[in-house]
């Protein structure tokens, strides 16, 4: 990790941004029921919605939060000596303060929210 990180303030939850967003989705199409569920069963419904079986549906939710941990460790890992550097040539953005979130928008993104960096995710 780099040492210039100690200056930084981060803000980065990958994983309740995601699930926040199933939130909003459950409770846009009437299944409130749902978001009175523990969170991990809150993901599980969302997966039970496409997968074949309850094992499946299982194995994508521990996939998805493995991926998106992955995801915001290797921008904690790289934060000083990759991303801030691009962010500040790409963006102009200055500053200390960092605030990623995921978001889905035509698919899936990282967006820092101070200096509007977006990082696509793919696949």
């Amino acid at each position: 990790m780099s040492s210039e990180m100690q200056a930084y303030e981060v803000s980065i939850n990958l994983y309740k941004d995601w699930l926040d967003t199933v939130k909003e989705v459950f409770r846009g199409s009437g299944m409130l029921e749902v978001l009175t569920l523990p969170e991990d069963e809150i993901a599980f419904a969302y997966f039970m919605q496409t997968a074949a079986n309850e094992a499946e549906a299982e194995q994508q939710r521990i996939a998805n939060e493995e991926r998106l941990n992955t995801i915001e460790q290797t921008i904690r890992t790289n934060l000083g000596d990759v991303i801030v550097p691009d962010i500040r040539k790409r963006t102009g953005y200055e500053g200390h303060t960092f605030e990623f979130n995921w978001v889905f928008n035509q698919g899936e993104h990282i967006v820092e929210h101070r200096s509007s960096y977006r990082i696509p995710l793919e696949g």
